[in-house]
C-alpha cells in the first residue's frame, strides 16, 4: 500500500489508535509499550500484513528530530532541581564519561568480531551508547515501582541528559568514518564546540522563554503552550546553526523553564506530557515502518554478540567507571547497570550513516534494530525483578512522586489565611506570577467585588483584593507576609 494524501490520515489514526490500545494492555504483561509501537510499525510495514511502502530515511530522520525535541522539552520541564541537585554530578558523570565508555568499548569489540573498521565500529558504538528514558519510565510507571535513595532522580537525569553525547559522537565518528584522512583528535575541538555552545545558548534560551513567555499578552489562554513549542524550536534550531548541540540546548532551557515562575505553567506542563507521548508513539510507528525484517534476520547473530556485551560488559563497566568517584552501595550501582535500555533513539542516529550513504549503513542500521529491541525486551522486562532481587525497591506506602506530581498536586498545604491588599500596597497591577511567591506557598482564590476568581499566574493584583493563601507551614506563610509587605502583626490575629 502507497502512503498518499488520502489516506495518510486515515492509516495513520488507525495505527495511533492501535497502539494506544495495545499499549494498555501491554502493563498487564510487563512488555514495554513502546516495543508494541514498533512492532505494530512493522506489522503495518512493507514486509508485515498492512503492506505500507515506507523506505524513506530522510523523512523518518527528520520525524525522529522532532520528536526528540518534545521529549526532551518535556523531560526538562518535569526535571525538578531540587532533586536532581544531590545527583547532579553522578548524572552528568554517566551521561558524558559513561556515554563515551560505552562508544569506545562497543566499538572495538565490534571491530574485533567483524571486518568493520575501528571508526565504523566507534560509530556503531557511537549511535547505541545512550539510554532510552522513554522506556525505562514507561515501564517503572507500569509497575508503580519506587526506587531507594535517589536511584530514580539519577536515572532520569541521566536518561534525560545523555541523547546529545550520544548525538555528537555519532556526527564525529560518521565525519571520521567519511573522512578516514581525518585524525580522532580532531574531534575534540568539535566536542566543546558542541557542548559549550549547547550549554550557554540553552541556558540563555530558557532565560529569555520565561521573559517572553511573562511579558507577552496573549488574548487566548491556548496560545501560551504554543508560543513554548515555537521557543523550542527556535532554541534547537538557532544552537545548531551556530555550531552548539540542539538537543543540549533543548533540554537546558527546560529544565530553567521547569524550576521557575512562568504564567500558565500547569497548563503548558500538561500539553507536553500528551505531545511528548504522541511523539513517541509516532516515533516507533515510523521506526517500524521503515525497518525490513527480512534485512534484520542475517545480523541477528552479530546483533546477539553486541546486544550482550553492551548488556554484560560495557554498560556496566561504565556504569563503575562513571561513578568510582561517589560513595554509592555496589546493589544500586548494579541496578544503574542494568537500566540501560536502548530505544528509538539509537534508531533515529541510525538513520545518519543511511543518509551519508557509507558502505555499510544498512548493516548498521539493522544491528542497531535488532540490539535496541533486544535490551528493551530483556532488560526492560525485568527491572522491577531485579529492583527486589538487590533490595533497591520501595515500599508502596513510601513511593515517592514524580516531580510532575509534586507540581501539578502542589503538596499538602496545612495553612491558610486571607490577606486584604491594601490601595497602596506595592504589588498593586502585578501579575501573580511575578511576586516570586515562596514554592510552598500558592493563592488559591481572589475575592473580588463580592465575587471569588480561580487566578492565574497572568491574574493582575487589584487594590482591595482578598487573596486566599495556602501554605505548608508557618515560615512559608512569614515569607508570603515579607514578600507582600504586609503587616507581620497580623500573622497573629
Amino acid at each position: 500500500m502507497e502512503i498518499t494524501t488520502e489516506n495518510i490520515l486515515l492509516i495513520g489514526s488507525i495505527l495511533l489508535l492501535i497502539s494506544i490500545f495495545a499499549g494498555k494492555t501491554s502493563y498487564k504483561f510487563g512488555v514495554p509499550t513502546l516495543v508494541l509501537f514498533l512492532l505494530i510499525g512493522i506489522l503495518a510495514g512493507s514486509e508485515g500484513i498492512g503492506g505500507i511502502n515506507f523506505n524513506d530515511p530522510q523523512l523518518a530522520q527528520f520525524i525522529g528530530i522532532v520528536a526528540l525535541n518534545f521529549i526532551l522539552f518535556s523531560g526538562g520541564l518535569d526535571t525538578s532541581w531540587k532533586s536532581i541537585k544531590p545527583v547532579m554530578w553522578q548524572g552528568i558523570s554517566l551521561s558524558t564519561l559513561g556515554v563515551l565508555i560505552t562508544a569506545l568499548s562497543v566499538g572495538v569489540f565490534v571491530s574485533f568480531i567483524t571486518d568493520f573498521t575501528i571508526y565504523e565500529g566507534l560509530l556503531l558504538g557511537a549511535i547505541v551508547s545512550s539510554t532510552d528514558a522513554a522506556a525505562v519510565f514507561s515501564i517503572l510507571r507500569s509497575k508503580n515501582l519506587g526506587l531507594k535513595s535517589q536511584l530514580r532522580p539519577t536515572l532520569e537525569l541521566e536518561s534525560g541528559s545523555n541523547d546529545p553525547m550520544a548525538y555528537f559522537l555519532t556526527i564525529a565518528f560518521l565525519g571520521l568514518v567519511i573522512n578516514q584522512d581525518m585524525s580522532i583528535y580532531s574531534i575534540i575541538p568539535l566536542f566543546l564546540q558542541q557542548i559549550l555552545i549547547g550549554a550557554i545558548l540553552g541556558l540563555g534560551f530558557g532565560k529569555l522563554s520565561k521573559i517572553i513567555i511573562n511579558r507577552i499578552r496573549l488574548d487566548f489562554d491556548g496560545l501560551y503552550p504554543v508560543l513554548a513549542i515555537a521557543l523550542m524550536f527556535i532554541s534547537f534550531s538557532a544552537t545548531d546553526f551556530l555550531g552548539g548541540n540542539g538537543f543540549l540546548a533543548v533540554y537546558l532551557s527546560a529544565v530553567y523553564l521547569g524550576n521557575h515562575d512562568i504564567i500558565h505553567k500547569r497548563t503548558i506542563m500538561k500539553m507536553f506530557d500528551g505531545i511528548a507521548w504522541l511523539m513517541q508513539i509516532v516515533l516507533f510507528l515510523t521506526l517500524g515502518l521503515l525497518v525490513f525484517p527480512s534485512h534484520v534476520l542475517p545480523v541477528v547473530g552479530i546483533g546477539i554478540f553486541v546486544s550482550a556485551f553492551l548488556i554484560l560488559i560495557a554498560r556496566p563497566l561504565s556504569v563503575f567507571i562513571s561513578l568510582m568517584f561517589f560513595k554509592m552501595k555496589m546493589r544500586r550501582r548494579f541496578y544503574i547497570s542494568w537500566v540501560g535500555l536502548r530505544g528509538a533513539v539509537p534508531i533515529v542516529f541510525a538513520t545518519y550513516p543511511l543518509l551519508a550513504g557509507i558502505d555499510k549503513a544498512d548493516m548498521i542500521f539493522n544491528i542497531v534494530f535488532f540490539v535496541s529491541l533486544s535490551s528493551v525486551l530483556i532488560q526492560g522486562t525485568t527491572l522491577s525483578l531485579v529492583a527486589k532481587w538487590l533490595h533497591v525497591a520501595l515500599p508502596s506506602k513510601a513511593k515517592p512522586r514524580s516531580p510532575v506530581d509534586t507540581f501539578l498536586n502542589d503538596g499538602v498545604k496545612s495553612l491558610i489565611r486571607e490577606i486584604i491588599i491594601p490601595e497602596d500596597n506595592h504589588i498593586v497591577g502585578k501579575r501573580i506570577v511575578d511576586l516570586q511567591l515562596p514554592k510552598r506557598a500558592i493563592i488559591a482564590m481572589i475575592s473580588r467585588d463580592n465575587k471569588f476568581i480561580t487566578p492565574s499566574g497572568s491574574t493582575q493584583i487589584l487594590p482591595h483584593d482578598m487573596l486566599v493563601v495556602l501554605t505548608e507551614d508557618k515560615q512559608s506563610l512569614i515569607e508570603v507576609f515579607q514578600k507582600l509587605r504586609m503587616d507581620m502583626h497580623q500573622l497573629e490575629e
